[in-house]
């Protein structure tokens, strides 16, 4: 039975060619960048290389990209680095309803230091307004964060819009583009933001590696003490393979992004046609055109989502009920009930993300099998029967 992986919005398989340019560092060319002898030196060009490279691609400076271990990381030093470098001038933040966790988490927990959160909420589509955004400033506004597309239902936000706004009232904007970068076109400059996270596995490369873009001029408190590297803004010694990897990938990311989004949304828009056709009951989830390439994100009525994933399993298909990191949680998607879902509809969603590996022969595997097995769950339901 051939394996179909239809989740790449939890992570993507790395390419072999990245793998193979990440090998010299694993092996032979070893050295720790902050050494000062011959292998020092030669790790310490591959990342000044690596980091010129995806500061070109995202429109930014070389000095203005710091390496972390991920997208996580670049989140939290962020939101806490902006934070604690302007409590003097002020107490407030501003986010989302919909904001991954890396993000949610971070205010809560500078909320138990004080701090003040404001959680905008979203339309049925998942989009956050700018005027709610410029109602929510305060005098105390020091920062908002608001994701470039939702991770879950794929919506893509405002955000040279939200960014205008924040640059208007002189507050830092952070966006989290996890879910962007490498997928469809993304610059710093056009977007018009401060700070902008990314990671390496979203886009085909190595995991645990991403990035933080911080504009210059903008000061942000260190999230890791140690060593001075990265320009004293992130201790520790640089991932230097997992950073080479990461840079070639978004090469070949970008280099391939026109090809790809026509192919990868030509299989959503197929993969969702058909399951609207062939499913009652079913409700599409996020923006019908405001939406990443390769998302289709739906909720089935009468059904868990947990028992649609282990019966799609069991053909061979990968999804998710969700974002990865919440997949062992039973609550149903804070994302689907900011977005004014009922908790017994939420509790049946079902994220399938295409990449650049799927075909549409696969596309068609899947909605041959899903429909029966939505049906064979309904069947099983007491609430189900009534939408045989």
């Amino acid at each position: 039975m051939e394996k179909i992986y239809l989740d790449h919005a939890a992570t993507t398989p790395m390419r072999p060619e990245v793998l193979d340019a990440m090998l010299p560092y694993l092996k032979d060319r070893f050295g720790n960048p902050s050494s000062i002898h011959s292998f020092g030196r030669e790790a310490r060009k591959a990342l000044d290389e690596a980091r010129d490279k995806i500061a070109a691609i995202i429109g930014a400076g070389p000095d203005e990209i710091i390496f972390t271990s991920g997208g996580t990381e670049a989140d939290n030093s962020a939101i806490k680095g902006i934070a604690l470098a302007r409590r003097d001038k002020g107490n407030h933040i501003i986010t989302s309803s919909i904001e991954h966790h890396a993000v949610l988490d971070s205010c809560k927990a500078l909320e138990k230091q004080g701090f003040k959160v404001t959680y905008l909420p979203v339309d049925q589509y998942g989009l956050v307004r700018p005027e709610d955004v410029r109602s929510a400033i305060t005098d105390e506004t020091i920062l908002i964060s608001i994701m470039h597309a939702n991770n879950e239902v794929g919506t893509i936000e405002p955000i040279a819009e939200i960014a205008r706004v924040a640059r208007e009232k002189g507050v830092y904007f952070h966006t989290d583009a996890v879910q962007t970068v490498g997928q469809i076109p993304v610059n710093v400059e056009d977007l018009g933001v401060d700070m902008l996270s990314l990671s390496a596995h979203k886009f085909y490369g190595p995991k645990g590696v991403g990035a933080l873009y911080v504009r210059k001029g903008v000061r942000a408190l260190p999230f890791m003490h140690g060593g001075g590297q990265e320009r004293g803004r992130r201790a520790g010694t640089e991932n230097v393979p997992g950073i080479v990897g990461m840079a070639y990938a978004l090469e070949l990311a970008v280099k391939e992004m026109d090809e790809n989004i026509k192919k990868v949304s030509g299989l959503r828009d197929a993969l969702i046609r058909g399951v609207t056709e062939r499913i009652d009951h079913v409700r599409v989830n996020g923006h019908p055109v405001k939406r990443l390439p390769g998302n289709a994100s739906f909720c089935f009525e009468f059904v868990e989502g947990e028992s649609i994933l282990l019966n799609l399993d069991m053909k061979g298909i990968a999804g998710s009920s969700g974002s990865a990191c919440t997949s062992g949680s039973l609550e149903p998607s804070h994302v689907l009930l900011a977005m004014g879902l009922p908790h017994e509809i939420a509790h049946g969603s079902l994220r399938l993300t295409l990449g650049r590996d799927n075909t549409m022969e696969q596309v068609r595997y899947v909605l041959d099998v899903l429909p029966e097995i939505i049906s064979k769950l309904r069947s099983m339901s007491p609430f189900g029967r009534t939408a045989q």
